[in-house]
């Protein structure tokens, strides 16, 4: 188990301590969560390539814990009222196909090699600087328009733009089997 994975799995247990913030309106620990969670994974990942401490559990660990809490703070802020529930359900459904996709995958012993596209790292980082945001207006009680609406016009393009794109490439791989 070497620091960054402690790390990452530090930052999976942040995940229901964000959602208690939430959903008990105490928006600054949220916020203040959200930007350590959000070092936490910078430094996992100079650690993890400075100091050449890359591992094949932190490979899995760490896209996992970024999904984690990404989808979790989405949904609570669509219960909470704070984001637009369409843009909750256009995230959550892009990750949830992506993992059925893998999924399905490993059933027909076909496993899929699923590496970032640019226009993914695009979409979390959208995606990160939306759910910031609102953390943030929620936190300090400012107004964030006309930027919501920049960030979530980012999110759709490049959420739809992903799963377009990872779908097309899981087809390609996926017709290569035959039929028995």
């Amino acid at each position: 188990m070497s620091i960054p994975n402690i790390i990452t799995l530090g930052r999976i247990i942040l995940v229901p301590v964000i959602i208690w913030a939430i959903a008990s309106n105490q928006m600054e620990i949220a916020f203040a969560i959200f930007v350590i969670a959000g070092v936490s994974d910078a430094v996992d990942g100079f650690l993890a390539k400075r100091f050449n401490m890359a591992s094949e559990l932190g490979a899995l660990l760490d896209p996992l814990a970024d999904k984690a809490l990404l989808v979790s703070i989405y949904v609570a802020l669509g219960i909470w009222g704070a984001v637009p529930r369409w843009i909750v359900i256009l995230v959550v459904s892009r990750d949830f196909m992506i993992v059925a996709a893998v999924i399905v995958s490993w059933l027909f012993d076909k496993p899929v090699e699923m590496k970032p596209l640019m226009v993914s790292k695009l979409n979390t980082a959208a995606q990160v600087a939306l759910a910031a945001l609102i953390l943030a207006s929620l936190a300090f009680g400012f107004r964030p328009m006309p930027y919501d609406a920049v960030l979530m016009g980012l999110v759709t393009v490049f959420t739809l733009v992903s799963v377009s794109l990872y779908l097309v490439e899981w087809v390609r791989h996926m017709s290569t089997i035959e039929a028995r």
